[in-house]
């Protein structure tokens, strides 16, 4: 095969003969050639279905193999539950014939399983890092004998913790992790979504002194299918029942997976989809698969897609975008646009394996246009945003780089506490050093913690002794004592919905008793509510009803938005649109052409508004925004701003104001504006979990550097 199989541990060797492997893939030869040649970091980007994971771990388990680790060897950090379960089944698979045990920890797994591997720490640990703060909080005297030999970090779809406080969550464990460990344990991280390697690399290295290896492993093309239709729905069943007749003819079958930006539209589009299928006598084939699912319904809708043979449908979010495995599935269905051309490039990915061509089908639905719509709302903006992800890929595979935090003060409060309680008393000297070492807070000054820590002190989080150290406060503790303490992201306090002693899953607010919901894409009638322990008891019933979540809203990037405009403007065909589509997108280039909108992106509407189309991403249009708020109420005589981020900004402006409005904003761009004259001193946007107990003058600073970009509001401005 090749040198890279003949260094493979022969445990290795014999699975990979008896799974008919007739060669390594150039990912896993490359791998095996940085972890046994060097001590760097590896950084494995590469498609959906190239091998990543074993990739990782071929190499990783030939040097356990070689060399037992006296402790835990290596910590696999995964994002979700479902994946780790994934590839907890898949390592043991693996490590059948060898001496070196696998461990899954996590809030579904066993507390038995989990004293064996604390009483005897050996092999793999695979961990979310949730799991991983509350072992690093309430076994803080047992990491050494936990930890103390670990060589190797594998991070899995760093893509989803890069730029976000989850990510600079594992940043600082790892920090605090190497504190214990005898050397500095090498990070593998695994994606298929990056756009910048670069950032990658910079991100994986973080707080260590050793580079970071990306293998460039050239790849056949794939081959994809894409297609997309557009529909009107409104109050008449017509309409949505052509809408949801294609997605049923489209899933008849077949094994799908259908995205949906929310839970609602999961749930929905299932319970439409099951409800037709009834009608027909055809069989339930029908899953959903979202966060607020029980995880043994979850577990149900995984093996459906995975069984060979067997249409199976599954509605689902993120969920299912990250790398999990269900096997060969014929196609994928996005319903509304995906936020991000990484988003869709993820999803795109879990289709098409075998060498066969990758089939993602996207439906933009929108309501039927009232006859006094204005402007804006006449402009199908899912649809475009779907044509500009799709056509950023195509024409320039380019994908979103991520932005670093530079204040995640959620998250120092979230670190400071965390050390306070696992060490329980600190000189205030020592608990400084400790977390401000860690590397996400390189742009926290030793004042501003301070600030921090005096701020604690005085709303009773934490407490000063007699002689000086510092531990947890009263007012604290109610709040590190919860398990939701661990995750840096708020979580909502959901109500558990049981049929019997069968768990179904979660809903955010309990409707009254006698009434129905929506949940697992099937019907409830809610027979009793205990509000202390958060419990709903339900019965199946017939029918058809809704659930309802809030959508997540994400960040659309600026060159999204521009493209979008470019879709609007250019005179091109796109081969993928399908008759509903291609129409709508004519009529809307039709309607901006007669507004102006190719020589202008200001124009006047009805009743003395006016609508401006910023053609910016989510965080220059919060920061347009504010720039006109704050600068342009009075001499435009303001009376209201409205719109949708990022696609549009209205306006109800003085009598005969309109004529100033460009001036006005291109007037502001052109002076030096600082971006702290954006936030007032009466604000303190709260913007993450632990930002209440932020002191204010921390707060503005870090909306400033971290949620606007006054910069790029100019750049764009200047060149209206």
């Amino acid at each position: 095969m090749s040198d890279a199989f003949n260094r493979l541990a022969p445990f290795i060797q014999e699975y990979i003969y008896h799974h008919n492997w007739t060669e390594l893939r150039p990912v896993q030869i490359a791998a095996c050639q940085v972890i046994f040649d060097t001590d760097a970091h590896l950084l494995i980007a590469a498609a959906t279905a190239a091998g990543k994971t074993e990739a990782a771990f071929l190499p990783v388990l030939t040097v356990l193999h070689n060399h037992p680790s006296k402790t835990i060897g290596a910590l696999y950090i995964g994002p979700i539950k479902a994946l780790i379960n994934d590839q907890f089944e898949r390592l043991n698979d693996l490590l059948k014939s060898a001496d070196i045990p696998v461990y899954h920890w996590h809030g579904d797994v066993a507390q038995s399983r989990k004293n064996k591997l604390l009483q005897n720490p050996q092999g793999i640990l695979q961990i979310t890092p949730e799991s991983l703060e509350s072992l690093l909080v309430n076994k803080y005297k047992d990491l050494p004998r936990l930890f103390g030999d670990l060589r190797f970090v594998v991070i899995d779809e760093i893509h989803a913790f890069m730029g976000t406080e989850r990510g600079c969550q594992i940043i600082c464990q790892l920090q605090r992790l190497a504190n214990f460990a005898q050397t500095q344990p090498r990070r593998i991280g695994l994606s298929a979504t990056l756009g910048d390697y670069s950032m990658a690399e910079d991100w994986l290295r973080s707080g260590t002194d050793k580079q970071v290896i990306t293998p460039h492993v050239a790849t056949g093309k794939r081959q994809i299918k894409l297609a997309l239709e557009h529909f009107y729905i409104n109050n008449e069943e017509d309409d949505q029942a052509d809408y949801e007749e294609y997605i049923f003819n489209l899933t008849q079958s077949r094994k799908c997976l259908i995205f949906a930006n929310n839970r609602t539209q999961t749930e929905s589009i299932i319970a439409s989809l099951r409800e037709m299928a009834a009608n027909q006598a055809l069989p339930d084939i029908y899953h959903v698969h979202h966060g607020s699912i029980s995880a043994s319904l979850r577990q149900v809708a995984e093996n459906a897609m995975r069984e060979p043979h067997q249409p199976a449908v599954t509605a689902a979010t993120l969920t299912l975008e990250l790398g999990i495995d269900i096997g060969h599935l014929e196609r994928v269905i996005q319903l509304e646009s995906p936020l991000s051309v990484a988003s869709f490039l993820q999803r795109l990915g879990r289709a098409g394996r075998r060498g066969e061509a990758a089939d993602m089908r996207f439906i933009c639905a929108e309501d039927e246009l009232s006859k006094d719509a204005s402007l804006p709302e006449q402009i199908p903006w899912q649809l475009l945003q779907c044509i500009a992800i799709i056509q950023l890929y195509l024409e320039e595979r380019w994908i979103e780089p991520i932005k670093p935090i530079q204040y995640p003060l959620s998250l120092l409060y979230h670190q400071t506490m965390s050390v306070l309680v696992a060490t329980e008393e600190i000189s205030p000297a020592a608990l400084a050093k400790q977390v401000l070492n860690l590397p996400p807070f390189q742009a926290i000054s030793q004042e501003d913690y301070k600030l921090l820590l005096l701020y604690l002190i005085d709303i009773g989080h934490i407490q000063r002794t007699e002689q000086g150290k510092l531990i947890l406060g009263v007012a604290a503790e109610k709040i590190v004592g919860k398990f939701q303490f661990y995750a840096v992201f708020a979580d909502n306090q959901e109500y558990s919905v049981k049929q019997g002693s069968t768990a179904i899953g979660s809903i955010v607010i309990p409707p009254p008793v006698g009434s129905q919901f929506g949940l697992a894409g099937r019907t409830w009638e809610v027979l009793e509510i205990d509000f202390k322990k958060r419990n709903i008891a339900v019965k199946q019933v017939e029918g058809k009803a809704t659930s309802y979540w809030r959508g997540g809203g994400g960040t659309i990037h600026t060159k999204v938005s521009q493209r979008m405009r470019q879709v609007l403007l250019e005179d091109v065909e796109y081969s993928y649109l399908q008759n509903n589509a291609h129409q709508r997108l004519q009529t809307v280039r039709q309607l901006v052409r007669q507004a102006g909108l190719d020589k202008q992106n200001i124009v006047r509407l009805d009743n003395g508004k006016c609508c401006i189309f910023p053609w910016m991403g989510t965080v220059g249009y919060r920061t347009l925004v504010r720039l006109i708020n704050n600068f342009c109420r009075e001499s435009l005589e303001i009376s209201s701003i409205g719109g949708v981020n990022p696609y549009y900004l209205t306006m109800k402006l003085g009598k005969n104001k309109f004529k100033d409005v460009r001036q006005e904003i291109m007037g502001l761009c052109e002076q030096k504006i600082i971006p702290e004259a954006l936030v007032s001193d009466a604000e303190a946007p709260q913007m993450q979990k632990y930002d209440e107990f932020i002191p204010y003058p921390l707060l503005r600073k870090a909306f400033v550097y971290d949620y606007l970009d006054l910069a790029e509001v100019q750049q764009i401005v200047l060149n209206w």
